[in-house]
């Protein structure tokens, strides 16, 4: 068992607060994603779990234990930093052995670890050769196979494929994900590319500004966001959200946007004020109907689909269409909703407001 237990985690640096009272639970053999822009949090989440960091305050159990204020040696994790941390005098064979060795394990033991590993990671024509001629996804197996040969609880990952192009960083996620689901180890991976962790993520994390935003599956992140910086981080394009000021009550069905009554997926909870009305690009169609009239400002074509740039009374919209529909620059056309995936917030707080989409997914830490 390898599950990580986090409890009202923190982090100062002195007057800055890196990580703000944070909560999760990793399940024993999940791949998860620690996501969000850069200073966010995650990094300093990361280092906290592996030891490298000791929180302020709050708990950290692995298998049950608090593993807090242990020195990393004691905590059985393993850390894969994203510029490799390889030991360029050594060749590969050596860098793979050393941490084997530095536990006093017999060279014969050595060996049989080194040819499992490097036949798992497809790096046995390398062994002898020098780590700095290397490629860089080649040095990134090299760093992987030296946090695997010591079959730790745990891997961090402190995105790991960070220094690759952008083509090869597709191919080493999808041999990374593959790794881990034959290794059946518990992977808590840091990144900033939000389809990096939707693809790879068994449950993400998302953190901004210390906090955590939301922790869920993808599929809950992506369809039921808890929040508007959730719902704008995740997503290409990324939600459009309408302003309107009204009265929400608990049962309510539509809401009225200017002279324009919108369906909305039955909402339960009452709230008032200025609120956001949150629609994904793929969840608006266009018509010859009455609808929200728009004028079409641009189109971005990408292949099977594109991208309409619409000019509303509510302010600039995207919608995701059919490559295929007939639609020009300069067209005024109608917009309408996919009413059941439409999520409301509150402005000033940023929160979304509980409905039959998203209830259940809260609380969401």
């Amino acid at each position: 068992m390898a599950e990580i237990v986090i409890k009202n985690l923190r982090k100062d640096f002195g007057d800055f607060t890196a990580v703000k009272e944070s909560s999760f639970t990793i399940a024993d053999g999940e791949f998860f994603m620690l996501l969000g822009p850069s200073g966010c949090g995650k990094t300093t989440t990361l280092r906290m779990i592996a030891g490298l960091e000791l929180p302020s305050s709050g708990e950290i159990y692995l298998d049950g234990e608090e593993i807090s204020q242990k020195p990393p040696s004691k905590r059985d994790i393993a850390f894969v930093f994203q510029m490799f941390a390889l030991y360029p005098h050594m060749n590969v064979r050596r860098n793979i052995s050393y941490p084997l060795a530095s536990q006093g394990m017999s060279r014969r033991d050595i060996r049989t670890k080194i040819a499992e590993v490097s036949k798992i990671l497809g790096i046995e024509h390398i062994l002898d050769k020098s780590v700095g001629g290397l490629s860089g996804g080649d040095r990134q197996r090299v760093a992987l196979g030296r946090a695997i040969v010591l079959e730790p609880k745990a891997f961090m990952m402190d995105e790991p494929l960070g220094a690759l192009d952008a083509e090869f960083r597709e191919h080493m996620s999808e041999e990374l994900r593959a790794l881990h689901d034959r290794m059946g180890a518990t992977t808590v991976y840091v990144t900033h590319d939000q389809l990096e962790a939707m693809q790879m993520g068994d449950k993400i994390v998302v953190m901004n500004n210390a906090v955590v935003e939301q922790f869920g599956t993808p599929r809950d992140i992506y369809d039921k966001p808890a929040t508007v910086f959730v719902a704008d981080f995740i997503g290409s394009p990324s939600m459009n959200f309408l302003p309107f000021h009204g009265s929400i009550s608990s049962g309510q069905t539509t809401v009225q946007l200017n002279q324009h009554t919108v369906a909305v997926p039955q909402q339960l909870h009452d709230t008032s004020g200025d609120l956001l009305l949150g629609v994904r690009p793929e969840h608006i169609s266009i018509s010859d109907s009455d609808g929200i009239a728009c004028l079409v400002l641009a189109l971005e074509y990408l292949g099977t689909t594109q991208i309409a740039v619409l000019d509303s009374e509510f302010g600039e919209l995207k919608a995701r269409l059919d490559s295929a529909m007939p639609i020009n620059v300069g067209e005024r056309v109608s917009v309408h909703f996919d009413s059941s995936t439409i999520t409301l917030f509150e402005k000033t707080s940023g929160r979304a407001i509980r409905s039959s989409l998203n209830d259940g997914v809260f609380p969401h830490v």
